[in-house]
């Protein structure tokens, strides 16, 4: 299985101001919208979409900017890899709940790059 970009994640230290603005930009309501995680879905003519996530707590954890996550079949694997070709670990894997597996490299430029192991038969994901 290929790696999809299908999240990207904001950092916002004004949690309101970012949902009025993606609100705006999307013209769609969140479809989850809690203390930490705002979630909104994208959905194209062919039913692929994108989620945007808002992070209150992204900036705490050391991000400066939007993180693309790659949905990946095997993080594990395919973090072994990018570390091979000189990415470097900001956010070692994590189980943000029920065994979706998350992890944040830096390429060689320093870009955030995000890789996310969904659980079997689910989509884009809350990270």
């Amino acid at each position: 299985m290929e790696a999809r970009l299908r999240t990207i994640v904001y950092p916002v230290g004004d949690p309101d101001g970012a949902k009025a603005l993606f609100r705006s930009l999307l013209g769609v309501e969140p479809h989850v919208d809690v203390t930490n995680w705002t979630g909104f879905r994208t959905v194209d003519g062919q039913g692929a979409g994108v989620e945007i996530g808002l992070d209150p707590h992204g900036h705490d954890a050391g991000l400066t900017g939007p993180v693309p996550y790659w949905h990946v079949e095997d993080l594990r694997a395919t973090l072994a890899a990018v570390l091979a070709a000189g990415a470097e670990v900001v956010q070692d894997v994590r189980d943000v709940g029920g065994g979706k597996l998350v992890a944040t490299v830096r390429d060689p430029d320093g870009n955030p790059v995000g890789l996310v192991e969904d659980r079997p038969g689910e989509g884009p994901a809350v990270v």
